[in-house]
């Protein structure tokens, strides 16, 4: 237990909420980072609410959130356990969602040594770059093309190549069915349920509603998929394959536990689990980024153009970017940060107090089973942080060396809880954009029609472009 003075200050500053409810219908789901920075620009970076039973603290600022990620990392180190979620990932046995205790410690320790180690990134790299190569291949073709589906296809496919071997949209009909499941998921994440709120009474509300039902259907649905994977992996006359892919990698692991001094029993609801991880947080996150920093270069042509020049003149007429080319494009990772920084694909993280830990932040004591909403988006609007905070500004970054260990920016979270697949994010992200710099130059349609050229977003855990980016690319000559 952390032991620490004991403050008089009762809770942050706030918005005045009503009885039994507090502050739940105040709350702007469709931008809540948005509505939480005006809060704090109001009350301060650190504010409080109250939905119905839960209490929320709101960290806006650098320097509070390195107190949570930092100072006070094992008291704020689990998460709120939210019906959807824990639903979603087998009663949490997940990584992503799983409270903090010996399970998460062994589901991590398996992610980062085995499934999401340097090594294993690296291994994955062919699949990265024909994937690539197959999208560059896809908008020669076609000229005008919608970068946000495109984008997500990358991604999807990509994710599906790591995790099960093969691709998500060579059948029509898996792509249609893959699609969605994963988008009914994502909105059942974030859906509002009662019974987190008013537990008393909450799962009746939630089960005449229809939410419950929703639930259920969608879980048994992606179960029946994540089992057909699997068994497409346990027929014996399955061809051998070229290289391993995550299921691959958990079966070695299911076949030595027995032998490892290792407590925790993996079962198949682990590895289903894993695979929901997978789906949702790779898929979304390189989809988001990638559009996300397209986005922020039309709005920036001299940037982009400055990126471009970078990169031809280090490529010439080779026809691609290839991951060994990344390491010698500065500028170019300097331009993914700052649309990082700027535009985090997940722009709310979140954490909950543990019940047995006592903490006190900025002379306020913090009362256990508080849920933490940390504001990344926020956070990198800090003028205390960042110069000129609402610019987007590579230059900031190519004489960094950053690489996630920092608290001025989150994308990638923080603490012990920080994404272990932020190197696989990253390259994904970076190869991707080197290749369209490279392949092409890029315009709005003829008919001048920029709607899609604005960083206004779609509710949900992720940041997606409420209006799809669409764009003209002109083949540049180089491939």
């Amino acid at each position: 237990m952390i032991i620490v003075r004991i403050s008089r200050r009762k809770n942050p500053p706030g918005p005045p909420g009503l009885p039994f409810v507090g502050n739940l219908f105040q709350f702007d789901k469709a931008n809540p980072h948005i509505y939480l920075w005006r809060l704090s620009q109001k009350y301060g970076p650190l504010v409080y609410l109250k939905h119905g039973s839960t209490p929320i603290l709101v960290v806006s600022s650098t320097k509070m959130a390195r107190q949570i990620l930092k100072t006070y990392d094992l008291s704020f180190c689990t998460r709120p356990s939210v019906v959807g979620q824990q639903k979603l990932a087998y009663d949490g046995i997940d990584m992503a969602f799983s409270p903090y205790n010996h399970h998460w410690i062994q589901m991590r320790k398996i992610c980062v040594l085995h499934l999401l180690s340097p090594k294993q990134v690296s291994s994955f790299r062919s699949v990265r770059e024909d994937e690539v190569r197959r999208v560059i291949d896809k908008i020669t073709i076609s000229r005008s093309c919608n970068l946000s589906d495109i984008a997500m296809s990358l991604a999807s496919n990509l994710i599906c190549r790591v995790a099960f071997g093969r691709r998500y949209d060579d059948d029509e009909y898996d792509k249609l069915r893959f699609d969605r499941l994963i988008m009914e998921a994502q909105a059942l994440m974030v859906s509002f349920y009662f019974s987190d709120h008013f537990p008393v009474f909450g799962n009746w509300v939630d089960k005449v509603s229809g939410l419950l039902d929703r639930l259920q259907k969608n879980c048994k649905e992606l179960d029946v998929f994540y089992q057909q994977i699997i068994d497409e992996h346990l027929n014996p006359s399955r061809p051998k394959p070229d290289r391993q892919d995550i299921i691959d990698l958990m079966f070695e692991l299911l076949k030595h536990q027995s032998s490892s001094s290792s407590s925790l029993h993996i079962t198949m609801d682990h590895i289903k689990a894993l695979l929901m991880n997978l789906f949702v947080a790779g898929t979304d996150t390189v989809a988001a980024a990638v559009v996300l920093t397209m986005t922020a270069l039309m709005l920036n042509p001299t940037i982009m153009n400055k990126a471009q020049t970078e990169i031809k003149q280090l490529i010439g007429n080779k026809g691609t970017v290839d991951e060994d080319d990344i390491k010698k494009l500065p500028y170019l990772k300097a331009v993914v940060l700052e649309s990082l920084r700027l535009y985090p694909p997940a722009p709310l993280i979140f954490r909950t107090q543990i019940s047995n830990q006592h903490c006190t932040i900025d002379g306020y004591k913090i009362e256990p089973g508080t849920s933490v909403f940390i504001n990344g988006w926020a956070m990198a609007r800090d003028p205390e942080t960042w110069k000129d905070p609402d610019e987007f500004r590579p230059e900031r970054f190519t004489n960094s060396s950053w690489d996630g260990g920092v608290f001025e920016m989150i994308p990638f979270g923080g603490g012990r809880r920080g994404c272990p697949g932020m190197g696989m994010g990253l390259i994904s992200t970076e190869l991707a954009l080197a290749n369209l710099l490279y392949s092409f130059d890029w315009a709005l349609p003829s008919d001048g029609d920029n709607d899609g050229v604005d960083t206004e977003a779609l509710p949900g855990l992720t940041m997606h472009k409420k209006n799809p980016l669409v764009l003209v690319a002109t083949p540049t000559g180089c491939i």
